[in-house]
């Protein structure tokens, strides 16, 4: 996987993690005063309920945050452009059909094809998350291999909880905004989590298949 870019410029830290979550917060934050926002601006409730409402800031912040991205480091990660890719069109669909469903397949549609990409990487023995992480990691071509295997997984696992959580949430809250707030609440702050912690767990298998050499003494 390589990177759309030019020359590449370092980033803060802390404001690459800015823009890489900050369309999130904004979908969660539009999505909870959604009511109040269509209040101040009544040309918003053109658009619909508040999931509606948050989806339109979602896409505008996803465009703001890859604008900025290139603008700042002269480059356009791969897995941000598809992932703002699937966002735009789903979130077209929602609004011009007026039907959620779309922006909630969407994590399960990313994720898919996420977990369908790295493991069609491994058929043709191209370990892809190489291209994503080598940056940040050294390791042999066994250890890109099984963190390949175990990333294509996770993928596949949170595309069939999101499913299970929409549809679960629809089905005990009923359609409405009670079930459309609970999947909002755990697309933010339940799958940040679930990844950190699928991340750190897999720390002892980069450390065995680690090329880095230790420090001379």
């Amino acid at each position: 996987m390589k990177e759309l870019s030019d020359s590449k410029k370092e980033v803060n830290p802390a404001l690459k993690l800015a823009l890489e979550m900050g369309p999130l917060i904004v979908f969660f934050i539009a999505n909870n005063r959604g009511e109040k926002l269509a209040e101040m601006f009544p040309a918003l409730a053109e658009l619909g309920g508040p999931l509606f409402i948050a989806t339109a800031f979602f896409m505008l912040a996803t465009a703001i945050a890859l604008i900025a991205s290139w603008v700042l480091t002269r480059t356009l990660p791969l897995m941000p452009v598809v992932s703002g890719g699937v966002i735009f069109i789903f979130g077209a669909l929602t609004l011009y059909l007026h039907d959620e469903t779309f922006i909630k397949l969407k994590p399960t549609i990313i994720n898919s094809l996420f977990g369908i990409t790295l493991l069609g990487g491994l058929v043709f023995k191209k370990p892809l998350l190489k291209y994503v992480l080598g940056s940040a990691f050294e390791l042999n071509e066994k250890g890109w291999f099984h963190l390949t295997i175990r990333w294509a997984l996770f993928f596949f696992a949170m595309a069939i909880v999101n499913e299970i959580v929409w549809r679960g949430a629809n089905f005990y809250y009923g359609e409405g905004k009670t079930a459309d707030d609970f999947w909002v609440a755990f697309k933010v702050w339940g799958n940040i989590p679930i990844t950190v912690i699928f991340m750190a767990f897999q720390f002892p298998l980069i450390n065995r298949h680690s090329l880095e050499e230790p420090d001379a003494q």
